[in-house]
């Protein structure tokens, strides 16, 4: 793939007139792409050096509300600036937008150009740096569900989310012919990520009426994260300028299944070498794994919050529609909270499918890397295998069912503490916080129509 640039080739471009933006973009709490375009001549000059950008950006709601109660940032500390520190090796090409390049940002302390230990990446970074001293890198993948509407997002804007036309009029899981409908959007998307530098694998339909999903195929954890937000960008991106929209929400509405973001993860020794796989053990299943997949059992619970962040997230755990409810682990089995794949091959994993597709890559992936490291750390046995419909098994580990649950066992773990940090933890906790608020405040249609006459 081409798709990435150095300075050297993207001067090249820009002297052949290709390229004359570059978007300049760090991440937020809800994973978006946060920054500024700035024209080739001036970033080539100056501004791949750095640039800055409001502190509020880790401190702010899905609406830009700038939301009180953070030690980071405030009013009283006078919303000051980050350093957007570009990280040359993400640079590259975006084909779906014209003479446009794209870098991501690692966000910096302004005055000590440390990084901000709350921003996504530094939190991801992190743990990928706790499992080489380890002696391991962290591989992942996520798979990317969503839903595509014929309505516009300027249509919604003005007339409201109501009225929504899917593309299709049928479940069109695996289904070639229905996913023909919508094949000029996903082939701009393949096409594009992969001009891009993303090794994007392949789309398909997935199990409701209009639902996609897209692969890209797996990479060290930083590089599968930096991906996925850029994916969804990119989704966003290309549906908008074909007078299409998408949405990511983990579930959009009460009578459909939701869309979610599976992480697959596996331990690659230092030399290149399988950690988890085992060709003599039960599954194939090294010890090593048996030991991180326990780790994950025993705090699935705690790292929820950074797994389904929003209230909705937990709309999306039902019965019979592919979402979990337990969080307990089973060989290919897709009832369970974590999926072991790969039987018997190098190929063996853990599959997370507790995670909606509103999570952020990097805290997600971050805290499911924390929790398999401790128990490595602590030599954890895995508990027995649960086999069977999940959904029906009682007296077992349950996924929280709520965001108010999820914060209070994140805000309570002195394990998470220690793992992310209590200031990561309290941070994101704030977040939580602020988003059931706002629920608990809002008055809903569903509540007008049930209460307006009847009540």
């Amino acid at each position: 793939m081409s798709g990435y640039l150095t300075l050297e080739t993207l001067a090249d471009a820009f002297e052949a007139g290709e390229i004359d933006t570059v978007v300049v973009a760090g991440i937020d709490m809800q994973g978006r792409l946060m920054g500024k375009r700035f024209h080739a001549a001036h970033f080539l000059s100056h501004g791949h050096e750095e640039t800055h950008c409001c502190d509020y950006l880790l401190t702010v709601d899905m609406e830009m509300y700038t939301v009180p109660g953070y030690k980071t940032a405030s009013w009283e500390q006078g919303y000051g600036d980050y350093v957007l520190k570009p990280d040359l090796s993400t640079l590259r090409r975006t084909p779906w937008l014209p003479g446009t390049a794209l870098v991501l940002c690692d966000l910096l302390d302004h005055h000590t150009h440390q990084p901000v230990p709350q921003s996504p990446r530094a939190i991801l970074k992190k743990q990928i740096e706790r499992a080489k001293a380890l002696g391991f890198d962290a591989m992942m993948a996520t798979e990317l569900e969503f839903f595509v509407f014929e309505n516009s997002y300027d249509q919604l804007r003005d007339h409201g989310v109501r009225d929504l036309k899917p593309i299709s009029g049928y479940n069109e899981d695996y289904h070639i012919f229905q996913t023909t409908k919508e094949e000029p959007l996903m082939r701009a998307l393949r096409n594009g990520l992969y001009g891009a530098g993303i090794p994007v694998e392949n789309t398909k339909g997935e199990a409701e009426i209009a639902q996609a999903e897209v692969n890209a195929r797996y990479a060290d954890a930083l590089t599968t994260a930096d991906n996925h937000v850029i994916i969804k960008n990119a989704t966003k991106e290309i549906a908008h300028a074909q007078g299409k929209s998408v949405t990511f929400m983990a579930k959009y509405h009460h009578d459909k299944a939701g869309s979610s973001s599976h992480v697959h993860q596996s331990l690659w020794f230092i030399d290149g070498q399988a950690a988890f796989a085992d060709k003599d053990a039960e599954y194939g299943m090294s010890t090593l794994m048996r030991q991180f997949l326990a780790g994950q059992l025993a705090h699935a619970r705690e790292i929820t919050l950074f797994l389904a962040p929003y209230v909705n997230s937990y709309k999306r755990f039902c019965v019979g529609l592919f979402a979990p409810t337990k969080a307990v682990w089973s060989a290919d089995n897709r009832t369970a909270g974590f999926r072991v794949c790969g039987v018997g091959t190098k190929g063996v994993r853990v599959e997370c499918r507790i995670g909606g597709a509103d999570l952020n890559p990097y805290t997600a992936c971050a805290a499911l890397l924390a929790a398999g490291l401790d128990g490595i750390e602590k030599g954890m046995a895995l508990e027995p295998e649960m086999k069977g419909d999940m959904y029906a098994a009682e007296n077992v580990r349950e996924i929280p069912t709520t965001l108010r649950e999820a914060a209070d066992l994140a805000e309570s773990s002195a394990w998470l503490r220690e793992a992310l940090g209590g200031n990561v933890v309290d941070h994101y906790v704030r977040s939580a916080r602020w988003e059931i608020s706002e629920t608990d405040r809002v008055v809903t249609d569903f509540e007008l129509r049930r209460g307006f006459e009847r009540s």
